[in-house]
């Protein structure tokens, strides 16, 4: 059970921090995020569909494996403090599909932890129901669906509503990852959500 109040912040260097992705994920939206929150003192785990590693897509064909920690149903957000989504048009098209992982986004939303998403992983935001109301921003074949799910669409590195952090492309990096950063060590979410 999370013993943590809306009002506790936790250190980077305390956190727990969950990356969800199957094969077809952008190999740099995935490494980046992962390798540069680790490098923050962050404990990242990696959950696909069936526990076991995934290749990334990267350029114009399959890229690297990545290790995984376990299942996507089998994570508990009680145990994480914030969810990233790394994007590429395979991974979050297959992932909208996936009960455990649709029902693991609205858990950490739920329990009012930061959920980042990147390039086309707003897709499982709008499959989520997360967008409506919100700014967001993603990758420009993405902004109408967004729309139309009723998000505030905006064109900037990246976007930050009450907890729901999105960006557009991996030249985004620097902006997508301090916002992470800075919504786990802020806490306090909900307060934002006036």
């Amino acid at each position: 059970m999370d013993t943590r109040r809306e009002t506790d912040m936790t250190e980077i260097t305390k956190a727990r921090i969950l990356i969800i992705a199957t094969h077809g994920f952008e190999q740099s939206e995935l490494e980046v995020p992962r390798d540069k929150l680790r490098d923050a003192g962050a404990q990242v785990h990696v959950a696909s569909p069936d526990g076991n590693e995934i290749k990334g897509w990267d350029g114009d064909g399959w890229g690297r494996m990545a290790e995984v920690d376990l299942r996507i149903e089998d994570a508990d957000s009680t145990q994480y403090d914030a969810l990233v989504l790394p994007g590429g048009q395979i991974n979050p098209d297959i992932l909208r599909l996936d009960p455990a992982a649709i029902a693991l986004i609205q858990a950490f939303r739920d329990r009012d932890r930061p959920v980042a998403a990147i390039c086309h992983a707003p897709w499982l935001l709008i499959e989520a129901g997360l967008v409506a109301g919100r700014e967001v921003t993603s990758w420009p074949s993405l902004r109408t669906d967004l729309a139309n799910a009723g998000a505030q669409v905006v064109d900037v590195p990246v976007a930050r509503d009450r907890g729901l952090i999105t960006s557009r492309n991996p030249d985004d990096f620097d902006a997508f990852v301090a916002a992470i950063i800075e919504e786990v060590e802020k806490g306090q979410i909900r307060a934002d959500a006036a």
